[in-house]
């Protein structure tokens, strides 16, 4: 299952439930022009990637990237996700469970562990904390509303 997190037409996030992992072959979830490419692959023995290389381009000629996207593989336990519009205000949150998958694209993001979590984090580099990321103060705990 594929959900796209939205708002005012917006992807914030896509979130990717291990049940999808039922599918065969090659299935990516981004769209072809997103700044990053998330997909899922499962073949069976014996099947054969033809060897290939990527040729050099100039990534801004396909998708200019101007903001940090990053993704989230939860390997063991439970992850709340609080979403929130750019202009910093809460909106929503959701559980992520083991071997869900996220795609944080825009606007803001808080994180409360709920079950002690493994997980693994992709996102664009070079990434310098000092000029890349802006905290701000999280939602009181009795405003939280789990969709």
């Amino acid at each position: 299952m594929i959900e796209k997190i939205t708002h005012k037409k917006k992807l914030l996030a896509l979130i990717v439930r291990n049940k999808y992992r039922k599918k065969k072959g090659i299935n990516f979830f981004t769209d072809k022009k997103a700044s990053q490419q998330v997909g899922f692959m499962k073949h069976k023995k014996d099947y054969v990637i033809l060897p290939h290389k990527h040729n050099k381009r100039k990534k801004t000629a396909i998708a200019k990237i101007d903001s940090t996207t990053e993704v989230l593989i939860i390997l063991k336990g439970i992850l709340r996700v609080d979403f929130y519009s750019p202009n910093e205000k809460y909106l929503f949150s959701k559980k992520l469970y083991e071997s869900d998958l996220i795609m944080l694209s825009s606007g803001g993001h808080g994180f409360k562990i709920l079950k002690d979590v493994e997980m693994i984090e992709v996102k664009q580099g070079p990434y310098f904390v000092s000029k890349d990321k802006v905290k701000f103060d999280k939602t009181d705990e009795s405003q939280i509303k789990i969709k």
